[in-house]
């Protein structure tokens, strides 16, 4: 059982980095053909790759708030890690672990961008209905939030879920 716990350890790290190195390629990309020029055009109309320096987060909200992204991150970082210590290495917790690599990826890619540059390098644009621009982390971590509630919501009981929660759970008086 300690090999199994070890494999899923380093599969962790391996998936993380691997969408971690997707991010950050795709983000050096944007910034070597997409900044300072125009935008380049997938589906006028619909999508495009558009270059945007986000010192904020989603919608432009929190503009200039490194400090608060940073530690919130790291925090997250750190629950995200305590949870996956304690996920049972039952089949039906695959679902959890895989969510975990793509918010732990995504978190660890804006958290790069923000401590090397200030700022979070955003390029897709979807035109159609004039959605914020986002990046790849973006991505990992939407989808891996959508998942979580679909799992939560659907397929995981309660006392399922109980035993990732890393803190105890304080006994309801009657």
């Amino acid at each position: 059982m300690k090999e199994k716990k070890s494999n899923s350890y380093i599969l962790y790290g391996v998936g993380a980095a691997i969408l971690l190195i997707l991010d950050q390629f795709t983000k050096y990309l944007a910034s070597v053909y997409l900044k300072g020029g125009s935008s380049l055009v997938i589906i006028k109309g619909v999508f495009q790759l558009h270059y945007l320096e986000n010192r904020g987060a989603a919608f432009g909200l929190l503009q200039g708030q490194k400090l608060w992204f940073v530690t919130i991150t790291l925090l997250m970082l750190l629950l995200m890690l305590l949870v996956y210590y304690r996920i049972p290495m039952e089949k039906k917790y695959r679902w959890i672990r895989f969510i975990l690599v793509l918010l732990t990826a995504g978190a660890i890619g804006n958290l790069i961008d923000r401590l090397r540059l200030n700022y979070v390098i955003d390029f897709f644009y979807f035109e159609l209905i004039n959605f914020p621009v986002f990046n790849m982390a973006d991505i990992y971590v939407t989808l891996g939030m959508a998942l979580l509630i679909v799992l939560v919501l659907f397929y995981y009981k309660e006392e399922e879920l109980e035993v990732l929660w890393p803190f105890p759970k304080k006994e309801q008086k009657k």
